[in-house]
């Protein structure tokens, strides 16, 4: 995680982060979803510091046949570290074998 702070504050001011995550909270791509026509697993954790659970389980809602987890945590990026993690890779594995 320190690695990617570093890297955000190589690559952009803190004046240009907050235009970009302003700039990203408007992007609204509801009206697609229900055009998504392959399998879809959405992922989210409960506590999600960036997005609130909600969005993941409105994410998934809209795409036709999606399936949605809810992982306890607060991170955005699960970490290999994190309670979670063996979960996550339980979910992706059988994702991927169905």
């Amino acid at each position: 995680m320190q690695w990617f702070n570093d890297l955000q504050r190589m690559t952009t001011s803190p004046e240009n982060a907050v235009r970009i995550r302003h700039a990203v909270d408007e992007i609204d791509v509801s009206e697609l979803l229900a055009r998504v026509s392959v399998p879809t697993l959405v992922i989210h954790c409960r506590n999600d510091a960036v997005q609130p659970l909600e969005e993941g389980r409105r994410l998934a809602a809209g795409i036709p046949g999606a399936r949605f987890v809810a992982l306890e945590g607060s991170n955005h990026v699960i970490l290999e570290s994190d309670p979670a993690w063996p979960r996550f890779i339980e979910e992706i594995s059988n994702f991927l074998r169905s």
